[in-house]
């Protein structure tokens, strides 16, 4: 154990570098996913049609990520392959989300406006970034390197939600901006994703592949029946159980904060504690959470985690429901935060090392085709999960989103059980 800290402490510091990419993400994602809805809200009084228009990111990431990570995977320039997109892709971000707020105030036809234009720079620049990691750092020790780039995404997060969201309810009127209440974060989060960018571009550089050959576009269809095809299905399994945990994750997601202020009485400031709650969790296990993969292995630690969650889930069922309200909203948001603060806890394991269990699987020429696949299992769960949820919303209320992410937990807990690969000292 102690060769494996010392090989991977080489790679620490490009690591932390690169995780600045994912920081943007963390920063933007968290914010997004708790005020966006509220903005919908004002306009949109059906919990259905939020959780719809709520995949909209989705809906373009599952055509863009593996898009533009093929592009990515066979671009040269003197900069690298990821890198022209990363410094175009995301200020463009920056600026269409900084806008959000303010076309939430105009019309419902500026906000859908605004959001995807940022979805589409977002989600084109989402690809390059992740697969910024696994072209620098050995298969080997990518569990401890996605540790450490989730934990600057958490990073990112915990800025959004102790931080900026702060700034929801301050009342200033500022030159350009205007006036700040319920709209001062994005601006500010737009400022820190171009400065985050500047970073990356300043100080990560990638290795020049102009001898290598390029690779040709495999289509999504002809990739899954090649995977589906292998004698030993692990690849398979990973993808199915991903879309299973990100079913049951996504479809809670767009909902914490709306329950948050409707039925727990929070401000809007406050809407975003349960988030930071996840957050912080993230932070602080990110990184031991791939030490502890390379000690126990990747897939019971994931398998452990899935079980913990379920439960936790269970627990959010009985908060959310009648049973808890001799609790009073107070105390029934208190539990809510320590229930979301254990989920990050598990959460982040099994992000953390699901990952790199696909990565080990790929060629050095095949990365962006798996990091496709990846995103296109996971944002596919991400569209299909809202819409649902914000129908049991409708139907049954809050307790049914936790009891339905509780199923989508255990059943990827028993597709894991089918992977035999993936782990770090695996082929890679």
């Amino acid at each position: 154990m102690e060769g494996d800290k010392k090989g991977f402490r080489k790679y620490l510091g490009l690591t932390f570098l690169i995780g600045f990419g994912f920081f943007t993400m963390g920063l933007m994602d968290i914010l997004y996913d708790t005020y966006v809805p509220l903005f919908l809200g004002k306009f949109i009084h059906k919990n259905v049609l939020v959780g719809a228009l709520m995949t909209l990111d989705n809906i373009l990431a599952i055509f863009l990520i593996p898009i533009v990570s093929l592009w990515s995977d066979n671009t040269r320039t003197r900069i690298g392959r990821r890198m022209p997109f990363i410094v175009v892709l995301l200020p463009l971000t920056a600026l269409c989300f900084a806008f959000i707020p303010y076309a939430a105030r105009d019309s419902l036809a500026s906000l859908l406006l605004v959001i995807f234009g940022l979805n589409l720079f977002k989600q084109s620049a989402r690809g390059p970034v992740v697969a910024l990691m696994p072209d620098t750092i050995p298969g080997e020790y990518r569990s401890e390197a996605n540790g450490v780039i989730n934990t600057m995404g958490a990073l990112g997060a915990i800025i959004s939600t102790i931080g900026l969201a702060r700034l929801m309810g301050l009342d200033l009127v500022l030159p350009i901006l205007g006036r700040t209440k319920d709209a001062l974060p994005f601006p500010v989060a737009g400022v820190l994703v171009v400065l985050a960018t500047a970073l990356v571009f300043a100080f990560v550089r990638e290795r020049n592949r102009d001898g290598e050959a390029k690779e040709e576009r495999v289509p999504f269809a002809k990739s899954l029946k090649a995977i589906a095809g292998e004698k030993d299905k692990s690849a398979l399994w990973i993808l199915v159980s991903l879309f299973l945990w990100f079913w049951g994750y996504q479809g809670i997601l767009p909902f914490i904060s709306k329950f948050s202020v409707e039925v727990l009485g929070s401000t809007t400031s406050d809407a975003s504690l349960p988030a930071a709650a996840v957050a912080i969790a993230q932070l602080v296990f990110a990184i031991p959470s791939g030490y502890v993969a390379h000690r126990v292995g990747r897939r019971r630690a994931i398998r452990a985690s899935l079980v913990a969650l379920v439960v936790l889930l269970v627990v959010g069922a009985v908060i959310s429901s009648p049973l808890a309200a001799g609790l009073g909203g107070g105390g029934r948001f208190a539990a809510l935060l320590c229930v979301m603060f254990a989920f990050g806890i598990f959460w982040i394991t099994v992000v953390t090392n699901s990952f790199p269990m696909l990565w080990q699987m790929a060629s050095f020429g095949t990365i962006g085709v798996y990091t496709g696949l990846y995103y296109t299992f996971s944002q596919g769960a991400a569209i299909t999960s809202p819409p649902i949820t914000g129908a049991l919303i409708d139907l049954v209320g809050y307790p049914g989103i936790f009891a339905f992410a509780a199923l989508c937990m255990l059943a990827a807990f028993f597709f894991m059980g089918k992977v035999t690969k993936g782990e770090p000292g695996g082929a890679a």
